[in-house]
Protein backbone atom coordinates (compact mmCIF):
# COMPACT_ATOMS: atom_id res chain seq x y z
CA UNK A 1 0.00 0.00 0.00
CA UNK A 2 2.46 2.74 1.24
CA UNK A 3 4.88 1.56 -2.08
CA UNK A 4 1.33 2.36 -4.39
CA UNK A 5 1.15 5.89 -2.33
CA UNK A 6 4.69 6.64 -3.20
CA UNK A 7 4.27 5.55 -6.69
CA UNK A 8 1.15 7.77 -7.03
CA UNK A 9 2.70 10.58 -5.26
CA UNK A 10 6.59 10.33 -7.59
CA UNK A 11 4.28 9.84 -10.97
CA UNK A 12 1.78 12.64 -10.29
CA UNK A 13 4.35 14.99 -9.83
CA UNK A 14 6.71 14.04 -12.59
CA UNK A 15 3.79 14.40 -14.93
CA UNK A 16 3.10 17.87 -14.01
CA UNK A 17 6.73 18.65 -14.03
CA UNK A 18 6.97 17.52 -17.24
CA UNK A 19 3.45 19.29 -18.19
CA UNK A 20 4.29 22.69 -17.14
CA UNK A 21 7.96 22.36 -19.23
CA UNK A 22 6.20 21.89 -22.34
CA UNK A 23 3.70 24.47 -21.92
CA UNK A 24 6.87 26.61 -20.83
CA UNK A 25 8.73 25.91 -23.70
CA UNK A 26 5.91 26.61 -26.07
CA UNK A 27 5.38 30.40 -24.45
CA UNK A 28 9.01 30.94 -25.06
CA UNK A 29 8.77 29.36 -28.76
CA UNK A 30 5.55 31.40 -29.40
CA UNK A 31 3.32 28.90 -30.06
CA UNK A 32 -0.28 29.09 -28.63
CA UNK A 33 -1.60 27.28 -25.44
CA UNK A 34 -4.11 24.93 -27.75
CA UNK A 35 -0.82 23.27 -29.51
CA UNK A 36 0.86 22.68 -26.43
CA UNK A 37 -1.91 20.63 -25.01
CA UNK A 38 -2.69 18.58 -28.30
CA UNK A 39 1.16 17.52 -28.22
CA UNK A 40 0.86 16.73 -24.52
CA UNK A 41 -2.12 14.62 -24.80
CA UNK A 42 -1.42 13.26 -28.01
CA UNK A 43 2.36 12.24 -26.47
CA UNK A 44 0.66 11.12 -23.63
CA UNK A 45 -1.65 8.85 -25.13
CA UNK A 46 1.12 7.25 -27.28
CA UNK A 47 3.02 6.52 -24.22
CA UNK A 48 -0.56 5.45 -22.33
CA UNK A 49 -0.54 3.39 -25.40
CA UNK A 50 2.88 1.93 -25.20
CA UNK A 51 2.66 1.14 -21.35
CA UNK A 52 -0.73 -0.80 -21.53
CA UNK A 53 1.16 -3.96 -22.43
CA UNK A 54 2.94 -4.05 -19.49
CA UNK A 55 -0.48 -4.15 -16.93
CA UNK A 56 -0.56 -6.01 -14.11
CA UNK A 57 2.70 -4.18 -12.55
CA UNK A 58 4.16 -1.06 -10.91
CA UNK A 59 5.40 0.13 -13.52
CA UNK A 60 1.93 0.43 -15.16
CA UNK A 61 0.67 2.05 -12.03
CA UNK A 62 3.37 4.57 -11.94
CA UNK A 63 3.62 5.43 -15.89
CA UNK A 64 0.44 4.70 -17.35
CA UNK A 65 -1.84 5.58 -14.60
CA UNK A 66 -0.48 8.07 -12.66
CA UNK A 67 2.30 9.89 -14.89
CA UNK A 68 0.04 9.90 -17.62
CA UNK A 69 -2.85 11.59 -15.47
CA UNK A 70 -0.25 14.08 -14.15
CA UNK A 71 0.73 14.72 -17.65
CA UNK A 72 -2.09 15.28 -20.05
CA UNK A 73 -5.09 17.06 -19.02
CA UNK A 74 -8.80 16.79 -20.48
CA UNK A 75 -9.72 19.84 -18.25
CA UNK A 76 -7.40 22.35 -20.45
CA UNK A 77 -8.03 20.88 -23.80
CA UNK A 78 -11.73 21.41 -22.53
CA UNK A 79 -11.21 25.13 -21.37
CA UNK A 80 -9.55 26.01 -23.98
CA UNK A 81 -11.69 24.92 -26.79
CA UNK A 82 -14.67 26.55 -24.83
CA UNK A 83 -12.56 29.47 -24.81
CA UNK A 84 -12.07 29.30 -28.90
CA UNK A 85 -15.98 29.01 -28.62
CA UNK A 86 -16.37 32.07 -26.97
CA UNK A 87 -14.12 34.09 -29.11
CA UNK A 88 -16.41 32.95 -32.11
CA UNK A 89 -13.26 31.01 -33.61
CA UNK A 90 -15.88 27.83 -34.27
CA UNK A 91 -14.20 26.21 -37.10
CA UNK A 92 -10.55 26.43 -34.98
CA UNK A 93 -12.82 25.10 -32.32
CA UNK A 94 -14.03 22.09 -34.20
CA UNK A 95 -10.72 21.50 -35.51
CA UNK A 96 -8.94 21.52 -32.54
CA UNK A 97 -11.47 18.70 -31.30
CA UNK A 98 -11.25 16.45 -33.63
CA UNK A 99 -7.52 16.84 -33.89
CA UNK A 100 -7.00 15.78 -30.50
CA UNK A 101 -9.77 13.74 -30.11
CA UNK A 102 -8.01 11.42 -33.69
CA UNK A 103 -4.78 11.69 -33.15
CA UNK A 104 -4.96 10.58 -29.24
CA UNK A 105 -7.07 7.87 -29.97
CA UNK A 106 -4.27 6.99 -32.81
CA UNK A 107 -1.44 7.88 -31.00
CA UNK A 108 -2.76 4.95 -27.97
CA UNK A 109 -3.50 2.64 -30.70
CA UNK A 110 0.36 3.34 -32.40
CA UNK A 111 2.03 3.31 -28.65
CA UNK A 112 0.06 -0.22 -28.32
CA UNK A 113 1.53 -1.14 -31.43
CA UNK A 114 5.16 -0.43 -30.38
CA UNK A 115 4.82 -1.75 -27.47
CA UNK A 116 3.62 -5.05 -28.24
CA UNK A 117 6.68 -5.16 -30.65
CA UNK A 118 9.03 -3.90 -28.82
CA UNK A 119 8.66 -3.98 -24.88
CA UNK A 120 7.49 -8.02 -25.15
Amino acid sequence: MLKNILLIGAGGALGSIFRYLITYASTLLAISSEWATLLVNVLGSFLIGMLMTMSGNGVYLFAAVVFCGGFTTFSTFSAQTLQLLQSEQRILAIFYILASLTLSVMAVWAGLYCGNKFLK
